[in-house]
């Protein structure tokens, strides 16, 4: 099925992308390593397995949700190329880290994250603030972080469309760094201090990367998806209070 799997994806995505990939030396060859990458479009998952297939020669594993896990067709596929299904907000989750784990430690598997949970929402495309899940399972684990910063998917899927734009083919960029250093975290208590300190140090070393690709300055503070949908919950309900106010005024 991996067979199969590889050279359906690699047909597929030869007609519309031209990749260019840098950093593969970076990758180890063998044992478990976090691939920990930024999320620009739903095509991400078939470009940096693509990437990390025949760019650095490592079988690609992802944890994947479970709504993508109950379609027929990926569900067989998934399981049988040895993905790792996630049901958000349950106990399962746990479950599936504890997976994922076991995947790195005893499998010596090749697991990517997108840390961020989901795709940036950055007006720019940088990477945003992320979830303190990839920091616990290298701190856990020990295993190497290998940031990736990739660039170009927004080109073929902008998030939120549903028409992709396949011609003319799409020049996509990736990078890959050497190990995130999170050597200053080890052997500490994983609070939530330490783990929001290694976060954003890998989340610093993926921006870099994304950085140097596209020649550009990021922003000096990383855009957080959560304060931003606080703050428009906030100018919603200020909006809403303000026509009940004016509502009320022109009654009277």
């Amino acid at each position: 099925m991996k067979a199969v799997v590889s050279r359906i994806v690699r047909f597929v995505l030869w007609f519309f992308t031209k990749p260019d990939w840098k950093g593969t030396e970076n990758v180890p060859a063998q044992g478990g390593v976090i691939i920990a990458t930024n999320h620009l479009s739903l095509t991400d998952p078939l470009t940096v397995a693509h990437f990390l297939y025949i760019g650095a020669r490592r079988w690609p594993t992802f944890t994947m949700k479970d709504g993508v896990m109950k379609i027929p067709v990926v569900r067989s596929v998934a399981k049988s190329t040895g993905q790792i299904p996630v049901k958000r907000g349950t106990t399962d989750a746990v479950k599936a880290l504890k997976e994922a784990e076991l995947a790195l430690t005893r499998d010596g598997s090749s697991v990517i994250f997108y840390p961020e949970g989901t795709c940036t929402r950055d007006p720019d495309l940088w990477p945003m603030s992320a979830k303190t899940g990839v920091a616990r399972l290298a701190l856990t684990t020990g295993v190497p972080v290998v940031p990736v910063a990739h660039w170009g998917e927004q080109n073929i899927l902008p998030y939120g469309s549903k028409k992709p734009r396949l011609f003319p083919r799409k020049r996509l960029e990736f990078l890959a760094g050497p190990p995130v250093d999170l050597d200053r975290f080890r052997g500490r208590p994983l609070t939530a201090t330490v783990l929001k300190e290694a976060t954003d140090a890998i989340m610093d070393d993926i921006t870099a990367l994304q950085a140097k690709i596209r020649g550009e300055q990021p922003p000096a503070v990383r855009y957080d998806l959560k304060r931003a949908r606080l703050e428009e919950a906030e100018k919603k309900r200020a909006g809403d209070a303000g026509g009940d106010d004016t509502t009320k005024g022109a009654a009277e």
